[in-house]
């Protein structure tokens, strides 16, 4: 008698995000298992009731000051998001530090929650972790068989300080086993710094120092990708992907902090799909 074939009903193949988000979004191009989805956020979008905006804003953790305006604004983009999504997202409050959370159950809604925080991971399916960026390095992270991941908000600071090793660490799996991916940041040609940030990276590790050029007397052109690249390299991570974009040099597709000041947040998003 021959086999009976697997009944696929219940579980049918999990749908690309890609085929959902609007064209200028960007889908990691990474070696992430089937049901690992993950996205990131442009200036650009077509909104719920079909106006295109140039300035898609994700926002951060409600203020008493926040401009009304704005905040209906952003309420608008998030519900926006929400269609692409099985859940609210996991948003945190950050801080440039390295605290990161463990989450095991998706938020009551998209406000609800806002820890403060610059790391996340999970293992539970459905859970949408999210990174809020107008320059600093979005990390994602998921383990090579789909079993948890997690997500890294690195600016020069948190970076620094173990930010992104504390979340390699957070999920639990060997590092080896880690994959990552590196969204648009601010490129090396647009980040000037300091001696000060040079020497909180070198202090601890020689080879820090290929990741700064030389310019004006006392500044640095720092690459960020590169320095967390390394980071990751340090922490047992080996296969790490980039986007090679550089939120600073096209305003026409990112928001940036160095470049404008006062300015929108773009968004990583990632979550296991229940399959």
């Amino acid at each position: 008698m021959s086999a009976r074939a697997p009944d696929r009903s219940r579980h049918p193949p999990i749908r690309p995000v890609r085929d959902a988000l609007p064209d200028d979004w960007i889908v990691p191009v990474w070696p992430a298992p089937a049901n690992v989805q993950a996205f990131f956020t442009t200036r650009n979008a077509v909104t719920a009731d079909g106006a295109r905006t140039a300035a898609f804003d994700v926002g951060g953790p409600p203020r008493a000051s926040d401009d009304a305006t704005a905040r209906a604004a952003i309420a608008d983009h998030r519900r926006f998001l929400q269609q692409l999504l099985p859940s609210p997202p996991v948003w945190l409050d950050q801080a440039h530090g390295t605290d990161v959370v463990a989450v095991d159950r998706a938020p009551g809604s998209p406000d609800d929650r806002w820890r403060r925080a610059d790391g996340s991971v999970t293992r539970a399916p459905d859970v949408v972790l999210a990174i809020r960026v107008a320059d600093c390095v979005p990390v994602l992270f998921t383990a090579a068989d789909g079993s948890a991941i997690g997500a890294a908000h690195a600016g020069w600071r948190g970076m620094a300080a173990g930010v992104l090793e504390h979340t390699v660490d957070a999920m639990q799996c060997r590092p080896a086993d880690v994959v990552a991916w590196i969204g648009p940041c601010i490129g090396a040609a647009a980040y000037e710094v300091g001696d000060d940030v040079r020497d909180a990276f070198v202090a601890g590790d020689d080879g820090a120092a290929a990741s700064f050029v030389r310019g004006q007397p006392g500044k640095w052109q720092a690459d960020l990708a590169a320095l967390a690249r390394q980071r990751l390299a340090r922490a047992g991570v080996a296969t790490v992907t980039t986007s090679g974009l550089c939120t600073a040099s096209d305003p026409s597709r990112f928001f940036s902090f160095r470049r404008d000041r006062a300015t929108g947040r773009m968004a990583a998003f990632i979550w296991r799909a229940r399959c």
